[in-house]
């Protein structure tokens, strides 16, 4: 049986799974999760409530955690799903330093956002809309980012923000 361990997750983040109660890893967490801390590129498809936030988020914090100069972009369709992301996120991140984290979503206060990016958060979880707004305005650099994550990406298509999609990608 795999756990957690044997996919070669780091103490520090495998205490704050043990916090969570996340014993095992799912399917699309030990498929994704060994693929992603090797430095591929991952394209994941699973059911709702299968553990699709952690696969992506184990390795993006592990990817913090080994380049302290890095930040990670995760992108999302709706406010709600950013604000899920980021709370997921940030416990799996519960107890490692220097990581902060931003959530950046349209109808949140713009001056709270400023504030957050000030910190220089590694962490930005947000819509498309919002982090161009961020981008036009010089609130927010991608210059250090090279962990991105694309999460409900036929969802964001069919939304239409694939033209946001590319707008952000120009920043990377």
């Amino acid at each position: 049986m795999t756990t957690f361990e044997t996919l070669g997750i780091p103490a520090n983040i495998l205490a704050a799974l043990q916090k969570m109660n996340f014993n095992t890893p799912t399917p699309i967490q030990e498929q994704a999760i060994p693929a992603a801390l090797n430095g591929h590129d991952i394209l994941g498809s699973a059911q709702t409530g299968t553990g699709k936030t952690a696969a992506f988020a184990i390795p993006a914090v592990n990817h913090l955690i080994n380049h302290p100069e890095s930040s990670v972009l995760i992108l999302l369709p709706t406010r709600e799903l950013a604000a899920q992301v980021l709370e997921a996120a940030k416990k799996i991140s519960d107890n490692i330093e220097n990581i902060g984290a931003a959530l950046l979503i349209g109808g949140d206060s713009m001056i709270k956002q400023l504030q957050k990016l000030k910190r220089n958060p590694r962490l930005l979880v947000g819509t498309p809309g919002r982090i161009n707004d961020h981008l036009k305005r010089h609130s927010l650099t991608l210059k250090n980012t090279d962990f991105l994550v694309l999460d409900e990406t036929d969802r964001m298509l069919d939304m239409g923000f694939g033209i946001q999609l590319d707008e952000i990608v120009k920043y990377l």
